[in-house]
């Protein structure tokens, strides 16, 4: 039998970090507001493309591997912040590391794209389309987020991580997954401004609304993730017990303790990053994942789960077999242009400019605009 396991892995964290105290000098907050409802005190502004984070993840993740980017057969790239509609991110990705041999597609389904992605990559490659595939979670959020709105902007943040995966006939890699979307609920989270739906309508990119209903959104992915993950449990024949580590998504401190005591998982074996990185969707769980190999929670024959909620409303708990490395096999040099401007000062210049255009969606917002968008 042929399994997809897990040989390289590597992450790019923008250098500029936006502080708790950094948005309450412009939002009505402040860093215990913050902290004691999210958990969250930093996360990351990046000063370049979404694309430009994932190479320098990817290339990591090579290096990790002992591979060169002509090894890949296929990429995906999981996001919802995408540099371009066309061409695909992925394919930009693709040029730059020479993955002249790889196929490339794009994944979007809001956080969950990075699991909903290592799925895909695992399936094809058991199938025997592919031997060699890159998966990739990042998020540039920063660039479309409604800065004056307190309950989303003290949320997110930018990063990008990515992992190799290639055919191996030993057991390990993503071994049992359990997808759903909780399409009922999909207007509780939702970034007006972002799509055709808005196309002729005065909307300047980057100009957003956003809907979040955090109460609601709060119970459905705590109770989503807990039900996929005991789902998986089972499927594979195993316990809470048997968990070694959890790899959440990172969308609240809150969220996460929740998720472990329906999971029946101690905290002890939960890796948490929402401290210092917010939500990153996307790549809350893959730069979850690198950072727990980094600090030796990661051991060989490990067996890992990873739950994720996101936009949609997406769900997902897979469980990876962890293989026997767990150090990299090589370094990569490449690294992000130094960036010359605080994380505030970037946030600052994007309010400055949503400022300027002025608030077009506003006229957007009533019953029949939305009514006619979601026809």
């Amino acid at each position: 039998m042929t399994y997809a396991a897990i040989t390289g892995w590597g992450k790019c964290m923008p250098p500029a970090v936006l502080t708790n105290d950094d948005l309450s000098t412009f939002l009505d907050t402040s860093d215990e507001w913050i902290n004691s409802r999210t958990g969250m005190r930093e996360r990351r502004v990046s000063h370049v493309s979404a694309i430009d984070m994932s190479v320098v993840a990817v290339s990591q993740a090579l290096a990790c591997a002992g591979l060169e980017g002509r090894d890949i057969d296929l990429i995906i790239y999981g996001s919802c912040s995408n540099d371009e509609g066309v061409p695909n991110s992925a394919s930009g990705v693709q040029l730059a590391i020479g993955a002249t041999r790889a196929a490339a597609m794009d994944v979007n389904t809001a956080c969950t794209s990075f699991c909903y992605g290592l799925a895909t990559a695992t399936a094809m490659i058991r199938s025997g389309m592919v031997k060699t595939a890159v998966v990739i979670g990042v998020e540039l959020i920063s660039r479309f987020m409604d800065w004056s709105n307190r309950n989303v902007a003290v949320l997110f943040g930018d990063g990008a991580a990515a992992v190799v995966l290639q055919a191996s006939d030993v057991e390990s890699g993503l071994i049992g997954s359990v997808l759903g979307c909780d399409a009922e609920a999909r207007e509780t989270l939702r970034v007006r401004g972002l799509g055709l739906s808005y196309a002729n309508k005065d909307v300047r990119f980057g100009d957003t609304l956003w809907d979040f209903d955090g109460p609601v959104i709060f119970k459905r992915a705590v109770t989503a993730m807990a039900e996929a993950s005991i789902r998986v449990m089972a499927d594979c024949r195993l316990t809470a017990d048997d968990i070694d580590l959890v790899v959440p998504h990172q969308a609240n401190l809150r969220i996460i303790e929740s998720l472990a005591k329906y999971s029946g998982i101690p905290m002890e074996r939960v890796m948490v990053t929402v401290h210092k990185y917010g939500n990153m969707s996307a790549a809350t769980v893959p730069v979850a994942l690198v950072e727990a190999l980094e600090d030796g929670r990661v051991t060989p024959g490990g067996t890992i789960m990873m739950p994720a909620f996101g936009g949609g409303l997406t769900f997902c708990s897979l469980i990876v077999k962890w293989g026997d490395r767990v150090t990299p096999l090589g370094l990569s040099d490449k690294a992000l242009p130094p960036c010359t401007k605080t994380a505030l000062e970037l946030v600052n210049e994007s309010r400055a400019m949503h400022d300027a255009h002025g608030r077009s969606l506003q006229g957007l917002m009533s019953p029949l605009f939305v009514e006619a968008s979601l026809g």
